[in-house]
Order: structure tokens, then sequence, then C-alpha cells
């Protein structure tokens, strides 16, 4: 994650001694724990939401196999359910690796979800501790997120 940017004054107070002791800044914990999760997230896989459904038909064709009295019906036939811009879509997956590679990307979104929640909890947290008078400077490449 290089190219992030951050405040020059902050490494200043991270050798303070208080007690006898090293005094861990604690913006510089937070920027540390940000640029973990910053890696998590560059690391997940394609990601999408949605849900898998199955369901078994009938066709509607009056001879066919489905329409006798506990006919079997066609199916199962799975398909992929979001909602996009307020509206339901569904995408029929027509095979088993289809459903896989759809049950694969749902579940990374589901790890992606609690990622961007502690996310923008941290920045909340670092936008607080960081004073408002430190300029922003870009960070040198030895201290940049791994």
């Amino acid at each position: 994650m290089h190219g992030l940017l951050f405040y020059g004054l902050v490494l200043k107070g991270a050798d303070t001694v208080r007690q006898g002791g090293l005094m861990i800044d604690p913006l510089l914990t937070l920027l540390d724990d940000r640029c973990d999760l910053l890696r998590q997230i560059s690391e997940l896989g394609d990601f999408q939401p949605g849900s898998i459904t199955s369901a078994i038909r009938r066709c509607g064709k009056p001879g066919g196999h489905c329409a006798k009295p506990n006919g079997a019906g066609h199916g199962p036939q799975f398909q992929l359910t979001q909602k996009v811009s307020g509206k339901t879509e569904t995408q029929n997956l027509p095979s088993q690796p289809a459903v896989r590679k759809a049950e694969r990307e749902i579940a990374e979104f589901r790890r992606f979800q609690p990622l961007t929640g502690e996310l923008v909890e941290l920045n909340r947290k670092v936008c607080r501790l960081r004073p408002v008078e430190q300029e922003r400077v870009s960070l040198p490449e030895s201290l940049a997120c791994d």
C-alpha cells in the first residue's frame, strides 16, 4: 500500500519516556492497524453480495413430466439474487461450477463487510487523535504500509 499519506509529526511522540518505560503513540498504533486492515482488504479475491436460491419449476407444457400430479418438475435451477440500485436482480447459474464460483464470491463479500466497518472505525479514531497543526506529507517508502 505505497503512496499512503500521513502527517509528518506523528513519529515525534513515539519515543517519549513515561514512568520509566516507552510510551507507545496511540496514533502510530492506529495507523499500523489501518495498514493491516488495508492489507487484508487488498488480499481478498473477487467478491459480490447476494444469495443463491434453488427452485424446482414446472414448465407449463401439458404433456411434460412435470405436469403430472406429484411430478418431479425441472431442476433444481440455481439463481444468484442481488439488490442493485434498490431493485432485485436475478441471474441464472447454469452449472455447478457457476454455483461454486458465486458461492466463493459471496463468501469473500462476507469477509469484506466487517473489514470495512473496522476501517471506518479506525479512521474515525485516527481523525480524532491527529493534531490539527500537522502538515500532510508523503509517507517515506521505508515507513509505508507493506
